[in-house]
């Protein structure tokens, strides 16, 4: 088999940092394997995949030891952009790669700059549009659109390129359960059929079956104590109403939390979640009336809530007396220093989750807390909000992470098309394949293995 990247004894670090991001990499990709990156978060991965499309070292400074080759030729002796349109990118966050209002605008600008002529533009558009399921998307505005909606138009980008290899940073990271599936579906016939090479990073195999031909760990991770089912908190005193929240995409919403309930927001992409968590924070004008009393929000994208200049201060900023603490249970005593902008994704979504935990909010909001997060780094976010639970502080965590919500929830918030459908019992939705279905949501295995332990 050809190889196409080539690693050889690659070390990566930064010009201010003494230590190396990884040290001595060696490995190879041939042409149309599909290969899986895997290591705990903070180890590099991301890097790794910013040395295979050129973005570094020349965009960030950064030194590097070693030998990197694309398709035959060693990296640095490529021209800038001379081989992007090979290599084509999905990154973690898709908002870092968005230039343009709408969706037809953004994939004409890709076409631009590979000098495509306009007489081909537009059927180019048309197919990818048609390939990817977004030809209803296309004069719609990419800011308005849910993570999930915008991390299929960034596919959408990248394939417009016609490349040979496809770098994908955690590419479900912000999809429904059943559009993951059907993702995953519809990446292994295109890869079929164009024999496109694919290096993916991801931290939850789970979904993807036996779509990878073989496994690349950047570190060995640590094995974590699996998560059990947590008992329920829920207090009897009301933490939080929303009396008939409304936005031009909400229909009126009303429900309640009590003190101690954690409460899982779910339902398909596009289905309001988010736009309800701003609503309720008051960051969106919203008609109805919102209760709560001290609040803290993690957007799906954390660096929005930075404005110190080290992860320490970040998360102590508020006054509480937890820094310390909340830097070793979520791993962060490594780049405490570090400035929170420079960490990778899932540090910084833990930077953010520690910032609400440490100055003692009494209701916490969370958008995709799970996103970007290993294992070990997961289980210490259920014990966190476990304790917190117990104390009386209240969670709403919206996530498309089923086997999370299964350990984590008491009861489940269910939303489709800007409405909500219910609130129900964590028990009576996992049981209830009908409605999950209908929300493009799936069983947990968490749930049948349990089933079937007591069938």
């Amino acid at each position: 088999m050809h190889e196409v990247i080539q690693f050889d004894n690659v070390s990566f670090r930064y010009p201010d940092d003494d230590d190396w991001i990884f040290e001595d990499l060696s490995f190879s990709v041939g042409s149309g394997e599909k290969v899986v990156i895997t290591g705990p978060s903070g180890s590099g991965k991301t890097t790794m995949l910013y040395l295979c499309n050129r973005l570094y070292p020349e965009n960030c400074d950064g030194i590097v030891k070693g030998t990197v080759t694309l398709f035959d030729k060693e990296s640095k002796s490529y021209s800038p952009g001379e081989v992007n349109h090979r290599i084509a990118t999905v990154f973690q966050d898709p908002d870092a790669q968005f230039c343009m209002l709408t969706v037809e605008e953004e994939l004409a600008f890709t076409l631009e700059n590979l000098k495509v002529d306009r007489a081909e533009m537009d059927r180019r558009i048309q197919d990818v549009l048609e390939l990817t399921g977004l030809t209803n998307f296309r004069h719609s505005v990419i800011q308005q659109l849910s993570g999930g909606e915008k991390q299929r138009i960034a596919t959408a980008c990248a394939l417009i390129m016609e490349p040979e290899i496809l770098l994908l940073d955690e590419p479900i990271s912000h999809l429904d359960p059943y559009t993951a599936k059907q993702f995953i579906i519809w990446l292994d016939e295109l890869q079929r059929k164009r024999s496109l090479t694919v290096l993916a990073i991801e931290h939850r195999l789970d979904l993807w079956g036996d779509f990878f031909d073989r496994e690349i760990q950047l570190e060995q991770t640590a094995s974590a104590i699996p998560m059990m089912k947590r008992a329920s908190s829920k207090q009897e005193s009301q933490a939080l109403k929303a009396n008939r929240v409304s936005t031009d995409f909400l229909k009126e919403v009303s429900f309640t939390l009590n003190k101690g309930e954690v409460t899982v927001l779910a339902g398909p992409n596009g289905s309001g979640k988010s736009t309800l968590l701003k609503a309720l924070c008051g960051l969106i004008p919203a008609n109805g009336t919102v209760h709560p009393s001290h609040v803290g929000y993690v957007p799906q994208s954390p660096e929005f809530l930075f404005v110190t200049k080290t992860v320490r201060e970040e998360i102590a900023f508020g006054g509480g007396t937890t820094a310390d603490e909340l830097l070793e249970r979520l791993q962060l005593t490594k780049v405490a220093d570090a400035h929170p902008f420079a960490v990778s994704h899932g540090q910084k979504r833990r930077v953010a989750i520690a910032a609400m935990l440490c100055d003692g909010r009494e209701i916490i909001m969370m958008d995709e807390p799970t996103s970007g997060q290993d294992a070990a780094s997961m289980v210490e976010l259920f014990r966190l909000i476990d304790e917190r639970a117990k104390e009386g502080t209240t969670f709403l965590i919206v996530t498309h992470d089923m086997e999370f919500a299964f350990h984590v929830a008491d009861s489940i918030l269910i939303m489709k098309d800007g409405a909500l459908t219910g609130k129900f019992n964590a028990d009576e939705v996992w049981r209830d394949v009908k409605l999950l279905a209908s929300h493009r949501l799936l069983q947990p295995k968490g749930w049948v293995d349990r089933e079937l332990c007591f069938a």
